[in-house]
């Protein structure tokens, strides 16, 4: 059964994956905004169309390209208060929330 997509629900799960610490510096609102970040990745790398087939590797997710996309744009957003250093493990987390909803 696969589940469906809930930014609450990733929130819930970033925070429950990641440094304490780190978790309490940061809102929902920024953990969101992450979230928006890394969808804005996958629709500019063509990794939302619908017709890749589910056995297609070659699609693989490039984890420090992703990353260094983050850090471009969390740095362009004056607004943010979240580090790259504190962003690469939420971001896993978030990957994890995505790999659980399958």
């Amino acid at each position: 059964m696969t589940m469906e997509f809930d930014e609450t629900d990733a929130i819930r799960y970033i925070r429950e994956h990641i440094d304490t610490d780190t978790s309490a510096r940061y809102d929902d609102d920024e953990l969101l905004n992450l979230i928006d970040i890394v969808y804005d990745y996958y629709e500019a790398n063509g990794m939302l169309d619908i017709d890749l087939g589910d056995d297609d590797d070659d699609d693989e997710l490039d984890i420090d390209d992703l990353m260094n996309y983050v850090t471009r744009m969390l740095r362009k957003d004056r607004a943010s208060k979240l580090t790259p250093e504190d962003a690469r493990p939420m971001v896993e987390a978030y990957l994890d929330y995505e790999d659980s909803l399958d």
